[in-house]
């Protein structure tokens, strides 16, 4: 059976993750750079997506969910082949389907946001062509066999019984590691450490979280693939653990420095909602407030201590964010999805054991996107050279790779 109102809810929660994207995503970089720099974030974002998304339909779908090993899916459905309008999939529900066309939808928009964040960690000196191929290379090597093993039924960590309801390992992770690795290896912005390098448009930043937060809705609640009580749960998790985050930030932020920054609050936001998402369907309330509550804690410790010890400019804080939020969140999944803490696990759920299987999922993320983004960006220092000039950097990315300017004195 194909329920039209399940239907109506995929389409429409794929809009709201394209909304995460751009506008979204976009702004909220694009606010966080210097003025010379902001077009080239907007752009490398909306070029990036798109490439992910072509790439998706050619090949990504197929070899994420299209049987395979445990590694990585097949052929069989390259061009989307064999799928049309009456092609339906199962949902988590005996007997109820959606179209795959519509699921084809809703998983190429996660991929292209993946690829998309890894922008923020290499932001004002990246050469534009260079983040084309590291995206299409780490979308093909990194992004679709996590994607198989964490969410196909085939997958390594599926059968090991690995939780992940919504993307913390295979999107947040995954981004946040391969982010880290971009800013070690293109290496810090001219000036980092001894020039100021604040924001230039915080509004569009508070713009950018604010269109995160609504299209995170669709994110997290459509990945319960029906319009039904496990995705109002979902949904109403993703509200109150992303407002703990708000709290938790501030609340921190003033009682060290002695104020709260809107920024902080912002970013308290994305993090408590990065945290919440790997979990998002299988815990209770109470869960998500606490989840939310890490996560804002766990964001600002990140883009601050974290960030000062690691000595990587990560322009944008992915991995203190994304890659910080995204760890607390998957192994607090393995903690709060038990029945005893109002979670949805079986009567038999233990801990322990689950918090073992959240905490090898971890690792094998970290390990393989790490690796791949690593090669990556190997592959292309040598084919286009990572980064643009000291002249050219110093002009500011607008002018010197793309002729434009966003602002007219």
């Amino acid at each position: 059976m194909v329920d039209k109102g399940d239907t109506a809810w995929m389409l429409v929660s794929t809009v709201l993750v394209m909304l995460m994207i751009v506008p979204g995503l976009a702004l909220f970089y694009g606010g966080l750079v210097r003025a010379k720099n902001i077009l080239s974030v907007l752009m490398q974002v909306l070029v990036v997506a798109s490439l992910a998304i072509v790439l998706w339909v050619v090949y990504g779908y197929s070899l994420a969910f299209e049987g395979g090993s445990a590694w990585i899916g097949g052929f069989g459905k390259l061009m989307l082949y064999g799928i049309g309008p009456t092609s339906t999939i199962a949902t988590f529900t005996p007997g109820v389907r959606i179209p795959e066309l519509a699921y084809v939808a809703f998983q190429g928009a996660f991929a292209a946001i993946s690829c998309a964040l890894v922008v923020g960690a290499i932001a004002e000196r990246a050469k534009f062509a260079a983040v084309l191929l590291f995206a299409a290379l780490w979308f093909t090597f990194a992004y679709l066999p996590l994607a198989h093993m964490v969410w196909a039924s085939d997958g390594l960590l599926f059968r090991m019984g690995a939780l992940d309801f919504a993307g913390g390992t295979v999107v947040h992770i995954n981004a946040g590691v391969a982010g880290l690795v971009g800013a070690y290896m293109l290496g810090p912005r001219v000036g980092f450490g001894r020039e100021r390098l604040s924001p230039h448009n915080l509004p569009l930043t508070f713009t950018g979280a604010a269109m995160l937060w609504v299209g995170w809705f669709g994110f997290n609640a459509g990945s319960a693939l029906e319009a039904n009580g496990v995705a109002a749960l979902a949904f109403l998790n993703t509200l109150v653990a992303a407002a703990a985050a708000v709290l938790a930030w501030s609340t921190v932020e003033a009682t060290l420095r002695g104020r709260a920054s809107m920024l902080g609050a912002a970013s308290g936001a994305v993090s408590g909602l990065v945290a919440i998402t790997p979990a998002c369907g299988t815990v209770g309330i109470g869960g998500a407030l606490v989840i939310g509550a890490l996560g804002g804690a766990a964001g600002f410790w990140g883009v601050n201590a974290l960030k000062r010890y690691l000595r990587a400019d990560d322009s944008l804080d992915v991995f203190g964010i994304h890659g910080v939020c995204g760890i607390v969140g998957a192994l607090s999944t393995g903690v709060f999805t038990a029945p005893a803490l109002g979670g949805a696990g079986s009567r038999d759920f233990s801990i322990a054991h689950q918090l073992g299987v959240q905490a090898v999922g971890v690792v094998i993320t970290i390990a393989w996107s790490g690796v791949v983004a690593l090669l990556a960006f190997q592959v292309a220092r040598r084919l286009r050279g990572l980064r643009v000039d000291h002249d050219a950097e110093r002009e500011g990315l607008d002018i010197s790779a793309h002729g434009e300017s966003a602002y007219e004195i």
